[in-house]
């Protein structure tokens, strides 16, 4: 496993790393975002969103919802499993649809999917240095996000 990290001072700056990180993402890419509330992930997902050609004003935290979904050059499936209780839950769902499609798919709070959790994902940690900076960790878990890993120059 091969791990990069950056240091981002703003939120322009996080978003700005998801738009770039955008570029190398493919059909079918999962990442998985970790951090405590208010690291960034949501941030991080509107500049994945800018990167695939979606209005990064209309990308929100689907806490309630469980996933949004967004078009753009890809389609975007932007899950958060904050309130999920077992990872059985998002079974009702069809989660699979989603993470397996033709899509790049986002994972807010991926632990709580436990065995359920993709063998190839792009893991994402965002961690609050300060009000404006976050460290921004990426960590390849498969053969696919390490090609991804390996091409990241943020």
């Amino acid at each position: 496993m091969k791990n990069s990290k950056f240091i981002s001072n703003s939120v322009d700056e996080t978003m700005e790393f998801g738009k770039r990180l955008a570029r190398h993402l493919k059909k079918g890419d999962i990442l998985c975002l970790y951090g405590d509330l208010g690291s960034g992930k949501t941030t991080f997902t509107k500049g994945i969103a800018q990167g695939l050609k979606i209005n990064a004003n209309k990308v929100n935290s689907p806490t309630f919802v469980l996933m949004n979904a967004y078009q753009g050059r890809l389609p975007l499936f932007h899950f958060d499993f904050y309130r999920l209780e077992e990872a059985t839950e998002i079974s009702a769902i069809g989660y699979e649809e989603f993470f397996y499609d033709n899509g790049i798919t986002v994972i807010e709070w991926p632990q709580r999917l436990k065995s359920l959790l993709p063998s190839d994902y792009l893991g994402v940690k965002l961690t609050r240095k300060s009000e404006q900076q976050r460290a921004i960790e990426f960590s390849s878990r498969g053969k696919r996000s390490k090609e991804i890993v390996e091409r990241i120059s943020i």
